[in-house]
């Protein structure tokens, strides 16, 4: 068997097309929680906090004075840019949240529903299989309590 032949099984099989869809959806749901953190939760949080800007939030190492993020790294300091990480923190908790309602929402559909109340009973002569509220038993015609 040839190395494209080898590849192309590879390639088609179910898990792979799985996990290549699993990706493209992945990213797609990280990209729409990071604009959700900055575009809709942050701004509120920055408002009630006096309008701070969180990715703008930094600590020049370098000695050097910038009233921007972009205008310090523009000036070549060396930056700790810790407003970033807050975001990045802050878009953490809501994806793992997610992902945690989302396996909390799949384990509660691959719960098995409990097995329905029996509604016959053995026979103790014959072992046959009869209904629970039989008192005699239409195959071997014993008498079977209600309580047997």
């Amino acid at each position: 068997m040839g190395i494209i032949q080898e590849f192309k099984e590879f390639a088609v099989k179910g898990n792979v097309m799985d996990m290549a869809v699993g990706i493209i959806i992945g990213a797609a749901f990280g990209k729409t929680v990071a604009s959700l953190v900055k575009d809709i939760i942050l701004p509120p949080i920055s408002l009630a906090m006096g309008k701070v800007d969180f990715s703008n939030m930094f600590i020049t190492l370098s000695g050097q004075g910038a009233p921007t993020l972009a205008a310090a790294q523009a000036a070549g300091a060396v930056t700790l840019n810790y407003g970033i990480f807050i975001n990045t923190i802050i878009e953490f908790v809501i994806v793992a949240f997610a992902v945690f309602l989302l396996v909390m929402w799949v384990n509660k559909l691959k719960r098995e529903a409990p097995p329905p109340a029996p509604n016959t009973k053995e026979c103790p002569y014959c072992a046959s299989s009869i209904p629970l509220k039989a008192t005699r038993c239409p195959n071997c015609t014993s008498q079977v309590g209600k309580g047997t």
